[in-house]
């Protein structure tokens, strides 16, 4: 019980942190970094572009995954693995799941045109936040690619320490590809990180990973 207080304090320091990041963001940096961006375009754009594809691809297997682990747990308990990867595809389905809900809330233009003829700061000189607006023009806030990216980081973060310098790497190439092509504003991806973030967290100690937060008897096997 004491640990989960604990978390849950951590948890509203990190939004308050999120918040100051992202009003920063909002005044001073998002509107001249797109700016930047979209003026100089170069010829690794491609390169941009194709770090945003795995997230997406990763949250549309993770229901075929679950499937998998589901049958997998007839025949025994779950290893480490088994148990990390149970809990890195529920932890991207709820945290995209969190980011659509607040998406809706927030409502926020997005830096270029895509869709539709989206109104966009690039495109129409729109920039802003109009909560509780629906609509594809309204998405931009907080990022997907960088919630779904982050969920799944802090679940291999908290279940394999060694590999953490893999989680910063797999997050930072996803937030330059993001910011390359200028899909987001920075406060967005900020945003987006910390929700996957602290979604992802949750979701991992739940699933009883961590050396911190023993899993329950006979449910998880040693990696």
């Amino acid at each position: 019980m004491a640990e989960l207080q604990q978390l849950l304090w951590k948890t509203a320091a990190a939004l308050v942190l999120c918040v100051v990041l992202v009003l920063l963001c909002y005044c001073f940096i998002d509107r001249p970094f797109a700016f930047y961006v979209h003026n100089h375009r170069s010829a690794y754009d491609f390169l941009f572009k194709w770090l945003t594809y795995p997230p997406p691809i990763l949250q549309a297997w993770a229901p075929v995954l679950l499937t998998a682990l589901m049958v997998r747990r007839a025949w025994g308990p779950f290893r480490r693995w088994e148990q990390t990867l149970l809990a890195a595809c529920v932890g991207v389905v709820l945290a995209d799941q969190f980011r659509e809900t607040l998406s809706y809330a927030f409502g926020r233009y997005w830096p270029e045109t895509w869709i539709d003829d989206n109104p966009s700061l690039i495109g129409s000189g729109a920039y802003g936040f109009h909560p509780f607006h629906s609509g594809r023009a309204y998405e931009s806030f907080p990022s997907g690619h960088a919630t779904r990216t982050l969920a799944i980081a802090a679940v291999f973060w908290i279940a394999y320490p060694k590999w953490r310098w893999a989680c910063v790497v797999a997050s930072i190439a996803v937030a330059v590809g993001l910011l390359g092509m200028d899909y987001h504003f920075v406060g967005d991806v900020i945003a987006g990180a910390f929700v996957g973030g602290i979604v992802g967290t949750y979701t991992a100690r739940f699933c009883g990973l961590g050396a911190q937060w023993p899993p329950p008897p006979n449910v998880v096997h040693a990696a």
